[in-house]
């Protein structure tokens, strides 16, 4: 549900604007008719009550991949939360454009996007950034397939695994993919300095500090999916593609009409 304004749109007589002069509040550029006013009441409803859907990306192909460790951690993690969960596994996945999109790799990646709900992102930090494994990943999910956008409105979670000291530079990186690609990356991050420490030799990660940072951040992302799923659609659309679409049907129709 959407309020929309009468065609004189202006902000409310009530707002104070700390001004002496006369203020104008009309707004000549805008559409009345395509202009929404968001209200409390666009968030009711059902909620889902299927378990929130989450994808796992990790950045490294070693045997002993601390971003893989770290992600499977998260799965349990997840799992315990009630979530249904996948873990993609890249090996196979050809750089971006060096194949067709119909590669099963490629297929196999896409089709985990578009059922998820969230995701969680892990990647090691090589030479001050994410390492190219995890760049092509997110390269290969497309803005938008047909009039489906595969990650527009999901939630995310950005961590990094480093071999030395503790950075930031990977999950800074990813949040600017993230914001880029129209998800909502969640505020909380984790960052795991010197990874070769923080795992037995069974893969598990031992209790630390690091440990009860990534259960915050995932059961952070658990709240923000519960939150927004049923709303992903609304929450990220546009005036400005409501205007296009609008200029785009008027076009077709009166190019249909010549």
């Amino acid at each position: 549900m959407t309020n929309k304004p009468t065609s004189e749109t202006n902000l409310s007589p009530t707002t104070n604007l700390n001004t002496s002069t006369d203020f104008d509040t009309s707004l000549p550029n805008i559409k009345p008719e395509l202009f929404h006013v968001p209200a409390s009441t666009d968030f009711q409803g059902q909620p889902s009550a299927h378990a929130p859907r989450i994808l796992l990306l990790y950045g490294s192909l070693r045997t002993r991949s601390y971003s893989r460790l770290v992600i499977e951690e998260s799965a349990r993690i997840l799992l315990a939360m009630g979530c249904d969960v996948r873990i993609y596994n890249p090996t196979g996945l050809p750089l971006a454009d060096s194949e067709d999109e119909s590669h099963p790799k490629v297929q196999e990646l896409r089709e985990a996007v578009q059922w998820s709900e969230g995701m969680v992102w892990c990647s090691p930090e090589r030479h001050g950034a994410m390492t190219g494994i995890m760049k092509t990943q997110i390269d290969w999910i497309p803005l938008s397939i047909g009039a489906v956008r595969p990650t527009q409105g999901k939630t995310l979670a950005v961590m990094q695994v480093c071999g030395g000291s503790q950075s930031f530079n990977a999950v800074n990186q990813l949040r600017i993919l993230g914001r880029w690609m129209r998800m909502l990356t969640i505020p909380n991050q984790s960052s795991v300095p010197k990874a070769f420490l923080e795992f037995e030799e069974d893969g598990r990660m031992k209790p630390s500090g690091y440990y009860l940072r990534i259960v915050d951040v995932l059961e952070e992302l658990v709240k923000f999916t519960l939150l927004t799923r049923n709303y992903s659609d609304y929450l990220v659309d546009r005036y400005s593609e409501r205007v296009e679409t609008a200029e785009e049907l008027m076009a077709r129709v009166n190019q249909n009409a010549l």
